[in-house]
């Protein structure tokens, strides 16, 4: 219940549409009319006529075509040491030839300095060439980039001719956090490339990317297709993004995930919990005892996230599809410990 904000199939809306669409015929591999309104409507969102969108079925798939297809053989990407190509994609990455430089993280991000150090510390030819920077919004740690923030990462990579690409598994939650001042328009002023992500708030499956950079865009799809990720049934990707963004789904969805995240970090800390980091979006951090969460987990699916000297650091993860009766019900038995 706790364990990841995908654990369930999708929202009601979706199901219908698909369901109601289901003995149409259209083209294939994203040719059809679903996936053209759904990308006219990601553009109208963004404010950009110029953007290209290219949907894919997951995050990683997203990560693997794009970075692989934006770099040469001798470039690599400068990441977090906690990013998720660098320790959830099976190194993905690296098995088409890049390497990730990775780099301490702060609570879940990096910084402008992190990205010029690197920089200054490569030496031209005997080194892995840094030129692509990848963060995450919202990060592992469920943390946010704010917009100052953002706008320094990107002067720092336009001054080393880096490129910049956001992953954004989760990025509804961090655009409709409380503390968010960064809008999807001021992220297609910093980046070159970012997806939009759909798995997690909401979709059955789905990530939306949007390629900025022109220099980025020409055959593209043809990576798509030479990486196995051209769906034949592509009007599935473009029927959910249809439902997510004409009557504001998105952030609905997401902004539901991120107050049943507040209550429930919220309660933690109440009945003296420690969070293991300040909860920002859906993505709670907290500190059991190895005895606590012995009782718990026979209770509630959650994810074990690493060993802390007083026992461990445990994740819950919210969603549109928890309940407020989830969370107090949650409370009441970890009061109980």
């Amino acid at each position: 219940m706790f364990r990841n904000d995908y654990s369930v199939g999708a929202h009601p809306y979706i199901i219908d549409e698909i369901s109601k669409t289901n003995a149409i015929h259209t083209r294939g591999y994203g040719e059809d009319k679903f996936c053209e309104k759904a990308i006219s409507l990601i553009k109208e969102h963004l404010q950009n006529e110029f953007v290209d969108i290219h949907f894919f079925v997951g995050g990683t798939q997203t990560n693997m075509t794009a970075l692989s297809a934006f770099l040469r053989p001798h470039e690599g990407i400068i990441s977090a040491d906690t990013g998720h190509i660098n320790l959830h994609e099976t190194g993905a990455i690296e098995a088409t030839g890049h390497t990730i430089i990775p780099v301490e993280n702060k609570d879940g991000k990096i910084s402008a300095c992190q990205i010029q150090k690197v920089i200054d510390n490569h030496m031209p030819i005997h080194m892995t060439k840094p030129r692509l920077v990848y963060i995450s919004n919202s990060t592992e740690y469920g943390t946010i980039y704010s917009k100052a923030e953002l706008y320094a990462i990107s002067d720092i990579c336009k001054k080393n001719n880096l490129l910049l690409y956001i992953d954004g598994a989760r990025l509804g939650v961090a655009l409709t956090c409380e503390k968010n001042d960064l809008t999807m328009i001021d992220i297609c002023n910093c980046v070159d490339a970012f997806y939009i992500g759909g798995t997690k708030n909401g979709a059955m499956f789905g990530e939306a990317l949007v390629i900025l950079n022109e220099n980025l865009k020409e055959d593209f799809k043809y990576f798509i297709k030479q990486r196995g990720a051209l769906l034949a049934k592509g009007r599935f990707l473009g029927i959910q993004f249809i439902k997510l963004f004409e009557h504001n789904l998105f952030y609905d969805l997401a902004q539901h995930a991120n107050k049943m995240a507040s209550q429930l970090s919220n309660g933690l800390e109440k009945l003296g919990f420690n969070l293991f980091i300040k909860t920002e979006t859906n993505q709670i951090f907290v500190i059991l005892t190895n005895e606590q969460h012995k009782k718990l987990s026979q209770i509630f699916d959650y994810e074990v996230w690493e060993p802390h000297e007083k026992g461990m650091v445990v994740r819950f993860v919210t969603s549109w599809a928890t309940h407020l009766g989830d969370v107090e019900h949650l409370l009441k038995e970890i009061e109980k410990l």
